[in-house]
């Protein structure tokens, strides 16, 4: 079957490879020079089986309420994107009730544990290289917060969630660089499932490796639209600096991230996306050399701190209503500062040499349950809407697509 996936991002290419892998003919359609220069590119390095929980949990919405046009909140909803988004809210309302978040959450830790399986089997058989790690600790400032967080945790280890709970004495042991700072730190979590990784860096070698096995990838390339014939997918309409072409296509798949959106909605297909933009810093490790060789993240800050080869990239802060890719210096002052309230050796460290501040569009839908299946349309799938778990669930949703478009096109075939 020849399938034409749209971007370029982590999702596209996972799926680009297990469909690769189950025998289809593959075409990749990215706007950009190459991939994963989006949403996959400065996300916080982590494939998380322990954080996978749906952000509509339980009070949630009456958090961010109060905290609506609050510059200084950690998700901060402007007021302007209140009456664009009141359906999504809905939705997001909906989600958080009890019953509907532990259902979320299962679904996901689910989906994520097949996703760390699914990246060893490519790591395996690939050989890719994207700073690939282990160790993370989730810290707590006091022993109540811990204690609340990990019967959450311990909770899930009926369903296959590995956790384990550090004293403060334990997590010094593991992570020297929190000694100088212990009293800061009531105690931790370890998640011997989560991984540490460059979505960019893996994004880009496992393009290189299809590409030099047949799949094609249209570079520097715009989706102008799905080309349908008899009700169902024909071809895709793109423009590239040669100018406009069609691809033939017997399927397409839409992994587009937050842009997968207006194309769909003029197929008539509505999609519940919202993107929501987080900020990072990357920096070089020689910034300094002492630090953590474990990623850390801190309950009360809010942020993460990841070693990423020879690099640290730190990340946090989601904010609802800009649009713009632009990194906010506010929010990258308050990011730099939360981590510096625990590191003080990285005060200021957007501003050294070498650091690089970012913004990316998560794709949120309300419920946080990946779209990846099948539409109304023949030949028409999408694998988006990832929000914050698309680097955690790319390999296991591209597998899982990889295996309904096969199912799918053997029973048409049957």
């Amino acid at each position: 079957m020849r399938i034409t996936i749209l971007g370029a991002g982590v999702i596209g290419v996972a799926s680009a490879y297990w469909l690769h892998q189950a025998g289809h003919q593959v075409e990749v359609v990215e706007r950009r020079e190459g991939a994963g220069l989006e949403t996959s590119w400065g996300n916080g390095a982590m494939i998380h089986v322990s954080s996978v929980q749906p952000w509509a949990a339980p009070g949630i919405p009456l958090k961010v309420l109060k905290w609506l046009g609050q510059e200084d909140a950690p998700m901060l909803l402007r007021p302007s994107a209140v009456p664009k988004m009141w359906r999504w809210g809905l939705g997001f309302l909906m989600a958080a009730r009890p019953a509907a978040y532990e259902k979320g959450s299962l679904a996901n830790l689910v989906l994520a544990m097949e996703s760390a399986a699914a990246m060893a089997e490519i790591r395996a058989a690939t050989g890719v290289q994207y700073d690939y790690a282990t160790g993370v600790i989730k810290t707590f400032a006091d022993q109540g917060s811990l204690d609340v967080a990990a019967a959450a945790h311990l909770a899930l280890a009926p369903h296959g969630l590995q956790t384990e709970v550090l004293t403060r004495e334990q997590c010094v042991a593991q992570e020297p660089a929190l000694g100088p700072v212990a009293e800061k730190i009531a105690g931790g979590l370890t998640f011997p499932q989560d991984e540490i990784g460059d979505c960019n860096k893996f994004s880009q070698a496992l393009a290189a490796w299809l590409e030099a096995r047949g799949v094609r990838f249209h570079w520097n390339t715009t989706v102008q639209d799905v080309v349908l014939k008899g009700g169902r997918v024909a071809a895709v309409r793109v423009e590239a600096d040669g100018g406009a072409a069609e691809l033939p296509a017997d399927a397409v798949v839409v992994a587009m991230a937050s842009h997968s959106v207006p194309l769909l909605k003029r197929l008539g297909i509505a999609m519940p996306i919202y993107p929501v933009k987080g900020v990072s810093v990357t920096l070089p490790r020689s910034a300094w050399p002492e630090g953590p060789r474990n990623a850390i993240l801190d309950d009360a800050r809010k942020f993460a701190l990841t070693p990423l080869g020879d690099r640290y990239r730190m990340v946090g802060l989601a904010e609802v209503g800009d649009d713009d890719t632009t990194p906010s210096p506010r929010r990258i002052g308050m990011l730099t500062r939360g981590v510096a309230s625990l590191f003080p050796q990285l005060a200021n460290c957007e501003a050294m040499p070498g650091a690089i501040s970012w913004a990316g569009l998560r794709p949120m839908v309300p419920d946080a349950q990946p779209r990846t299946g099948p539409t109304r349309i023949p030949g028409l799938w999408t694998n988006t809407g990832h929000g914050h778990t698309g680097w955690t669930m790319a390999a296991g949703s591209g597998r899982r697509l990889a295996a309904a478009m096969t199912g799918r096109n053997e029973e048409q075939a049957a």
